[in-house]
């Protein structure tokens, strides 16, 4: 988990496989992997106890159909109950040891929720429940544990499914602009978001390529607060108020970007929708200033 975090501050919220989780991770003189990409539930060859040491779920599967309120229901491996996989994640559970449960967000790339714990089993309905847990001690070498508590187990399990929806969507939206802002052409990845157009809870508001817009921090911040809109035209806007502020070379970064072109997916399909950019562009020019 020390070297996951590594992992997680070189590439931000989910990391690819290729270049960064395929590197495993070292274990008395042997690299060790953080998963199997083929199988489900992971237990490593070198491990004395018998319990998983991650499981996984691929970008295609549905998370959102199978979290509960207590958390998120991960099935067993076809076949037998009792065949090895199906034993290290039931193991996981009698010995309420911590794993890492890796959340793909598109294809090749994973989110790493941990430390997790598999806090019940049925093996009738062949699932179990994983949920999140935290570290307590020392900021150096803090320790996974449990939640115990049920409010704050829920808490986490919202907060980890907000955070998995942002990931999955900055996972669709950001590559269809070839990994750019799509204003600055920025193209550093840990810098980048997915910006809604439509907000997430409003009418309109689905996470798809077309109600997105790839943006570096400073564009997606300076959008969200309507200091930059997008006009339906596909055109940058800066607001009044920044132009007319003469406060500092950053102001002159975002100063320098009104009335450019939007930077637009090669797909037209995932080009911004032009009714909710219309629907939020109002919203600009009414509080832009």
């Amino acid at each position: 988990m020390a070297h996951l975090s590594i992992l997680a501050a070189e590439f931000g919220e989910d990391i690819p496989y290729v270049g960064g989780l395929e590197r495993g991770f070292p274990f008395r003189g042997r690299r060790i992997p953080f998963l199997n990409r083929q199988k489900g539930i992971y237990r490593s060859a070198v491990q004395t106890g018998p319990a998983a040491l991650s499981i996984h779920t691929s970008a295609k599967s549905p998370y959102d159909d199978e979290i509960v309120e207590d958390g998120f229901i991960y099935a067993y491996r076809a076949g037998d109950v009792n065949q090895s996989d199906n034993r290290a994640l039931r193991a996981a559970y009698e010995l309420q040891v911590p794993i890492v449960y890796f959340i793909g967000t598109r294809p090749s790339w994973y989110k790493p929720v941990f430390p997790c714990y598999v806090r019940s089993d049925d093996p009738v309905a062949r699932s179990v429940v994983v949920t999140p847990g935290t570290f307590v001690g020392p900021v150096d070498e803090p320790a996974p544990t449990p939640l115990e508590d049920l409010d704050e187990r829920r808490y986490a399990v919202r907060q980890t499914r907000v955070r998995l929806h942002q990931a999955r969507f900055r996972g669709r939206v950001v590559p269809a602009y070839s990994s750019q802002c799509a204003i600055c052409t920025l193209k550093e990845i840990r810098l980048l978001d997915a910006a809604h157009i439509v907000g997430d809870l409003e009418s309109g508001g689905e996470p798809t390529v077309r109600n997105g817009l790839s943006l570096c921090s400073t564009h997606h911040r300076a959008f969200d607060q309507s200091l930059v809109g997008v006009s339906p035209d596909y055109t940058v806007h800066v607001s009044r108020r920044l132009l007319e502020d003469e406060d500092g070379p950053m102001l002159d970064l975002l100063k320098g970007f009104h009335d450019i072109p939007l930077q637009l997916p090669v797909r037209e399909l995932d080009r911004p929708d032009r009714e909710r950019l219309e629907v939020r562009f109002e919203r600009f020019l009414e509080l832009a200033g």
